[in-house]
């Protein structure tokens, strides 16, 4: 990227595929999709078209009773999937509440991300299985444990050569939202991350509503312009355009991975749903308001590219629902099964290793458990010697 590139990258928004399915010529990031093909064009649009199946599965299921509370992403998936395909498997990732098209991306099994929001476990799936986070529910607070997760890569690779770190080296992906470059973590992370030159890629999903406060309440320039008060490059990007947000994404962890440092990516998108199943975005928005982003829908965008180079007909689009529908009902279907855990299992996850106060507090639940155990048989007695 040159000097100029970085001087205006901050201001001009990276778009290569128009609203209406045009591919713009080349730019600054377009040589990034000489490596996407008619298969992996295909296989973006399946990816954000089983996420928003899933997303629709999962409200539906809080709406039911057997959520306690849902995260929608519909109208974000190509800001989700084309940055998340733009990974490396070696790459970590540090997710918000709402990056479930990321988590597709890292072969998180569907299912298991509703075991948290289910209420029944911290988590759902094991982090080092796929260099993918736990959930973070508290706003930012992912943003130091990247950060200090990217500085204690780059102190394992010290010493490795340019060539070798473009090979080899690991880069981390933060993800957070507009809401939370308010937040101190956020600047904080920022500051650590410029002094150190730690390889980490600020993803920023700029969905233009912190719940109910709006963006411009927020911010009155483009946040991708903050990363030059903090020393490193700072890319708008369309994020209803998959294709620009793959490339952008791809140059990005490809100058960190190679110690040039932090980049922050402000892909621009939008909210098309409620902040979370608690939410209700009547109160602070109208259908005006949303009109002009149904327009942008990511998924429409790249199916109009992909019928107008005849790499798509409608038995692919078809084939695709029915399995959206199957992944839903077996969605469903596990969720519905998971055992819910016992109390006492809930104390193994307290410490990662055994603690006295918590073995104390064990024994204490157990006895007062058993307590309910010995007055339960003295009732079954009771009312056996009665019916005699």
């Amino acid at each position: 990227m040159t000097s100029t590139a970085q001087a205006t990258a901050a201001t001009d928004m990276v778009q290569l595929l128009t609203p209406d399915g045009e591919l713009l010529s080349e730019g600054e990031y377009s040589p990034y999709l000489a490596e996407v093909d008619a298969e992996r064009l295909r296989g973006f649009y399946r990816d954000m078209a089983l996420t928003r199946r899933f997303d629709q599965e999962a409200t539906a299921l809080q709406r039911q009773g057997q959520l306690a509370l849902w995260v929608p992403l519909r109208g974000q998936e190509a800001a989700q999937i084309g940055s998340g395909r733009a990974t490396e498997a070696r790459d970590y990732i540090f997710p918000t509440y709402r990056e479930h098209g990321v988590a597709l991306t890292r072969d998180v099994d569907f299912p298991q991300m509703l075991r948290i929001f289910r209420g029944i476990s911290n988590g759902g799936w094991d982090p080092r299985e796929n260099n993918f986070h736990m959930y973070t529910m508290v706003l930012a607070a992912q943003m130091p444990h990247a950060t200090g997760y990217a500085m204690g890569i780059q102190r394992d690779q010290a010493g490795w050569d340019t060539e070798r770190l473009a090979a080899e080296g690991t880069a981390v992906v933060a993800y957070f939202g507009d809401g939370s470059s308010s937040e101190g973590e956020t600047h904080e992370s920022m500051v650590f991350a410029a002094s150190n030159q730690a390889p980490v890629v600020f993803f920023c999903q700029n969905n233009q509503w912190a719940i109910s406060v709006p963006f411009e309440v927020q911010s009155r320039v483009p946040l991708a312009q903050r990363a030059a008060g903090y020393g490193f490059p700072g890319i708008r990007v369309d994020g209803n355009d998959i294709l620009a947000v793959y490339a952008v994404t791809r140059w990005a962890l490809e100058h960190a991975r190679r110690g040039g440092g932090p980049v922050l990516i402000e892909a621009q998108t939008y909210r098309m749903s409620a902040h979370t199943t608690a939410d209700d975005p009547t109160k602070y928005r109208t259908p005006v308001d949303e009109e002009p982003w149904v327009l942008k829908d990511p998924l429409i965008r790249l199916e109009k590219y992909l019928r107008a180079q005849g790499l798509v007909d409608d038995a692919f689009f078809a084939q695709l629902a029915v399995d959206g529908d199957e992944m839903a009902a077996r969605v469903r279907r596990e969720a519905l099964a998971f055992p819910a855990p016992t109390l006492a299992q809930s104390f193994e996850n307290v410490y990662a290793e055994a603690h006295p106060l918590i073995r104390e507090e064990l024994e204490f639940h157990r006895r007062y458990e058993a307590g309910f155990a010995d007055a339960d048989a003295m009732t079954a007695d009771q009312q056996q010697g009665e019916s005699r």
